[in-house]
């Protein structure tokens, strides 16, 4: 069972945090440098706090944290460490001062490493340790570059590393004409406010518009709003729809999917978790792995001294594609040619979080 995550939800828990981090023993935090600041030997060796921010909660950012802990845990019994993530774990929900409230607690709390699961979050806990330094690695940032995030993919700089799940937006759409050769007409429903949905929705753009198919655009930053973008879709005459790796559409797919099946409208994603949640297709990498190389990151990090800007940023394998074999049946659309135009395919059912 998935353990219940500690969320900050008022200024007034931040500020009791911070008295009670205040009463605690003071440790040196190197300015400039990479902070290397592992808590207390104990009868298990060394214990290293590790502050993991999911950014909302949804199967594929679940399904990172999970995959994070569970290799922490192997390499902690491995190398005879300790990496306490257990205290210092936070679900933001998608709000920013929640999220900031996050982060001047992991700050006042001292913790060796922040790993923020998310582009949103990764700004943010970015943001919060420009001046001590704090080792970052994030997980699951799309454009770490176009975010800011990082100087280059290959030498990072400052304080911060991690993974991307950077998507391949042009096999996605080879994939939706495979499909349907005959599509006119295709919906692109994303957060605008969201920077992992930027590039892959303007390398959308000129695809279509290089393919000669129209594209209607509809946006939302809320359930509410994405349900009735999605509406505004389907009425709009949309025979397709594309999503990035956009969490606030991720979130609300479960409360949608219905909308397109009934309306014979597939609707592709950039992750296998969309799938999960009702989609017709999923698309990119493999969540789980994810995970654990974020997690084998943090090891190099704090065991192995390993300096976040020089630790190039992982990228693994995008070209898995996960159907919903529900869905396909449902909207009666055959997905056999799949297995020929990416590195995988896999079979899902609907359900809300993987197992």
């Amino acid at each position: 069972m998935k353990k219940r995550k500690v969320v900050l939800v008022t200024a007034v828990a931040a500020a009791a945090a911070l008295m009670i981090a205040g009463c605690g023993a003071a440790k040196e935090t190197a300015t400039g440098d990479v902070a290397k600041t592992a808590a207390s030997d104990t009868a298990g060796g060394t214990v290293y706090k590790v502050g993991i921010v999911q950014f909302v909660d949804d199967a594929s950012l679940n399904q990172i944290e999970a995959a994070i802990e569970k290799e922490l845990d192997a390499k902690a019994v491995e190398l005879g460490v300790t990496f306490n993530y257990s205290d210092y774990t936070y679900n933001g929900q998608a709000d920013a001062t929640v999220l900031n409230q996050i982060a001047s607690e992991l700050v006042a709390s001292e913790v060796d490493v922040i790993v923020p699961i998310a582009t949103p979050a990764a700004m943010i806990m970015q943001n919060a340790t420009e001046e001590n330094q704090i080792p970052v690695v994030f997980s699951a940032v799309s454009n770490p570059v176009g975010a800011g995030l990082v100087a280059s993919m290959d030498e990072p700089g400052s304080n911060i590393t991690g993974t991307s799940d950077a998507l391949n937006t042009e096999a996605v759409l080879d994939l939706m004409l495979a499909a349907d050769s005959d599509i006119k007409k295709v919906g692109l429903l994303y957060n605008k406010s969201e920077d992992a949905s930027k590039v892959p929705i303007e390398e959308a753009k000129n695809y279509c518009e290089a393919k000669g198919i129209e594209v209607i655009e509809k946006t939302g930053t809320t359930n509410d709003e994405i349900s009735l973008a999605a509406d505004a879709l389907i009425s709009s005459g949309a025979e397709a729809v594309f999503t990035p790796t956009d969490n606030t559409v991720m979130t609300a797919e479960l409360a949608i999917y219905e909308k397109f099946i009934e309306a014979g409208v597939p609707h592709y994603g950039g992750a296998d978790s969309f799938a999960l949640n009702g989609a017709f297709l999923g698309y990119g990498v493999n969540y789980e792995e994810l995970g654990t190389a974020t997690a084998d990151m943090i090891v190099e990090v704090l065991v192995n001294g390993a300096n976040p800007a020089s630790l190039s940023v992982v990228t693994l394998d995008n070209g898995i594609a996960t159907v919903n074999t529900e869905t396909a049946q449902a909207i009666g659309l055959d997905y056999s040619m799949f297995s020929d135009k990416c590195t995988k395919l896999k079979e899902i059912t609907t359900a809300k979080e993987f197992e």
